[in-house]
């Protein structure tokens, strides 16, 4: 039975701020950078072995991806699949927004120029059944974002609409899901 890890990446300044980041690209902090690389001690500290490091193309992940790879030696390549939601209007607003909450209910909904959770559902669960096929010859760990975070969730464990909305990972968590046979 394979494996995945997943890593949301370090702190942002919109993190800070209460922002939806969406696909905005934004920055990690200082704070960011030191957790990046904490959590890529914490992967050699606990032995964790993996033959490749999954990224989003944002600044954020993709900074976060690099310090983990530096640290533990583990190649990285960027994987498109993995960008945040584009959360359209609401990007660059505060993310306890009453009306964002709940335009959040409507799995259909693109934001206003963005894109729904149903298209974020398929492609990384796409992406994941990509990966389900490699587990017995490859383990990866995903860096990438706390939307992504949700729908890997859901890939990996029944969740309720409520749960899904509420389901969260703090910065630079590192979670490990199993694939059953």
């Amino acid at each position: 039975m394979g494996c995945v890890y997943f890593v949301r990446h370090g702190q942002t300044v919109w993190n800070v701020e209460n922002k939806i980041c969406g696909a905005t690209d934004v920055e990690l902090t200082e704070l960011g950078h030191r957790q990046a690389v904490e959590t890529g001690k914490r992967i050699l500290e606990e032995g964790i072995k993996a033959d490749e490091i999954l990224y989003s193309p944002l600044v954020r992940a993709a900074d976060t991806a690099r310090h983990i790879s530096e640290i533990t030696g583990i190649p990285a390549r960027v994987e498109l699949r993995l960008k945040e939601q584009n959360f359209g209007k609401w990007e660059g607003t505060p993310r306890d927004g009453q009306e964002f909450k709940k335009d959040k209910e409507n799995f259909c909904c693109r934001y206003e120029g963005g894109e729904s959770m149903m298209q974020l559902a398929q492609r990384i669960y796409n992406l994941l059944d990509e990966i389900r096929e490699e587990s017995d010859r490859k383990t990866f760990i995903l860096v990438a974002h706390n939307g992504i975070a949700r729908v890997v969730q859901s890939y990996f464990h029944e969740m309720t609409n409520a749960e899904y909305a509420a389901f969260g990972v703090k910065n630079c968590a590192l979670l490990r899901y199993e694939f059953e046979n």
